[in-house]
């Protein structure tokens, strides 16, 4: 089997600010670009200027190929990059079950995580989508937002690098995801460059499909804003 190229990515320290900045913006520039979301791509425009620079470029080379690309020519890249490759699957508790029952329980474990830091996920979603786990990290104060993103840190790491492989714009916003985040652990490296060449599991025998999130029960502490 022929290895795939990953590209490491090293990570930035950031202040508490910049932080909440870079996953605001990536939680808008990951969702579907309708009409309504891209007019909301000049006020990320504005709001990136003040990032260090790598996160600046990572940010302003999406926003310069989403603008060059046009509307229809953006949604149309969106859905068949994000709605028809494994590798490229935005919700996050994908990439350790896969296609099977247990990945169920890990959605469960999402919505507990929410409401245990005094959140309510929205109805028309699942609770494991990229842009609302980053918008949720980017406006709650409670640390359980950074621990979701670090228990799928490895599903991260491959989306970016399935989304670099493909020679999508949306590998920017990736790379300034990874960049926003704490420095990737050996443990972590080894699972997502497996899941790099294998890809998400179709068997759950021996995975832990919940990779490392802790459990959240309705009796944790509340912290944080409710959106």
């Amino acid at each position: 089997m022929k290895l795939l190229p990953v590209r490491k990515v090293a990570a930035l320290p950031l202040s508490k600010t910049d932080a909440a900045v870079a996953h605001m913006a990536a939680s808008i520039l990951l969702d579907y670009p309708s009409e309504e979301r891209r007019a909301r791509f000049p006020v990320v425009a504005e709001s990136v200027t003040r990032l260090p620079h790598p996160l600046r470029t990572a940010f302003e080379t999406f926003l310069a190929a989403a603008d060059a690309m046009g509307r229809q020519e953006l949604e149309v890249h969106f859905i068949q990059t994000f709605d028809t490759k494994r590798k490229c699957c935005p919700y996050l508790s994908y990439y350790a079950a896969g296609d099977t029952r247990r990945r169920g329980m890990a959605l469960v474990r999402f919505v507990e995580a929410y409401r245990a830091a005094g959140w309510e996920p929205a109805a028309d979603e699942l609770p494991d989508y990229l842009p609302m786990v980053l918008e949720f990290s980017a406006l709650s104060d409670s640390p359980i937002a950074r621990e979701l993103l670090s228990a799928h840190r490895d599903g991260i790491e491959v989306l970016r690098t399935a989304l670099e492989t493909i020679s999508s714009p949306y590998a920017h916003v990736l790379e300034a995801v990874s960049l926003s985040l704490p420095k990737i652990d050996e443990e972590t490296r080894k699972r997502y460059l497996a899941l790099v060449n294998e890809g998400p599991p179709t068997e759950t025998v021996g995975l832990t499909f919940l990779g490392n999130l802790a459990p959240f029960g309705a009796t944790a502490s509340s912290e944080g804003a409710r959106r």
